[in-house]
């Protein structure tokens, strides 16, 4: 058998690194949580917060169901973090079924309740396979959203990215486009939709650059704890799932540590392959559990705040 260049590239690469990342420690990281539902989801939410505090992330996040049905538990969660801790906290808030009047009434409880920073997003209408449609008096999109809240408060404000397309998007230009509405709008980052080919960011944040976007791109990782319901994630998202990834986590179904084990390698090998394309910022999505971020923290370089490497 004949080795091309490449394989021969990552054959030597492989061989001569260590097994794990063992990053210089530069990086940044970030989490999203989702708002508990109940008494128990909440106790779940910050057990997960109290073990990743200590990796002193730049912020954490805290998302907005459809509609906005967890508006309430978003802001308390959102305003408890910011109340009890240091850990800079984001809340995001969207669009859907709101008038402009009761968006700048949120964002107002939000910064006196001493949170700086918003995810700003369109949304998706609370009613699955139906067309976003604005509020007759609210925002028709996350880049008029963010020109809202700019001219509120001095918000740091984070908006989403679509490596692989918005899927109600007309074409990737388009979908970049939008993207840079938002940026010249007064975003201050955008953070991608979750991925698993370190080629999918690169490709995106090279067309990005090329359309004149000169702000901070974060990729979303997301460790795949369950496989099947990263497929049905990813189909309402337009997110590839490689075949090798199907082909790794077959026959894993009723074993969760070994699942645990190859997601957090995948995940960490991902993060470091981003890492060697000069990305040093990270924003994990949770899903409300602490395992995996906090096991590929060290394989990125990262430790707890006071514990050397």
């Amino acid at each position: 058998m004949t080795l091309t260049v490449s394989q021969m590239e990552e054959a030597r690469h492989a061989l001569s690194s260590p097994l794990f990342a063992d990053l210089a420690g530069d990086a940044d990281v970030s989490f999203e949580f989702f708002p508990p539902k109940t008494e128990a989801m909440e106790e779940q939410l910050w057990r997960t917060f109290e073990v990743l505090k200590p990796l002193a992330p730049r912020f954490v996040s805290v998302t907005y169901g459809a509609g906005g049905s967890t508006r309430e538990r978003t802001h308390n969660t959102v305003a408890r973090i910011a109340r009890e801790t240091d850990v800079p906290a984001a809340a995001h808030l969207t669009c859907v079924e709101a008038t402009r009047a009761e968006i700048a009434e949120i964002a107002n409880a939000y910064w006196e309740a001493g949170v700086r920073h918003i995810v700003a997003l369109r949304g998706d209408p609370p009613e699955a396979g139906k067309a976003f449609a604005p509020h007759p008096e609210g925002y028709a999109s996350a880049a008029e959203l963010v020109m809202g809240l700019r001219a509120q408060h001095p918000f740091e404000i984070s908006v989403s990215a679509y490596p692989e397309t918005h899927p109600e998007a007309s074409s990737a230009q388009s979908d970049i486009d939008n993207l840079k509405r938002k940026i010249d709008a007064g975003a201050t980052r955008a953070i991608t939709q979750f991925f698993f080919e370190p080629e999918t960011f690169f490709r995106f944040r090279d067309k990005a650059a090329a359309s004149g976007i000169t702000a901070e791109i974060v990729p979303g990782i997301m460790p795949v704890t369950n496989f099947a319901a990263i497929t049905r994630m990813s189909g309402m998202t337009g997110t590839a799932i490689p075949d090798w990834l199907g082909r790794l986590f077959e026959g894993l179904d009723d074993h969760p540590p070994a699942r645990q084990l190859v997601a957090a390698t995948l995940a960490a090998e991902l993060c470091r392959k981003l890492y060697a394309g000069g990305v040093k910022q990270f924003h994990f999505y949770t899903l409300n559990r602490s395992e995996l971020s906090y096991a590929i923290s060290p394989l990125l370089g990262l430790r707890p705040k006071g514990i050397s490497a």
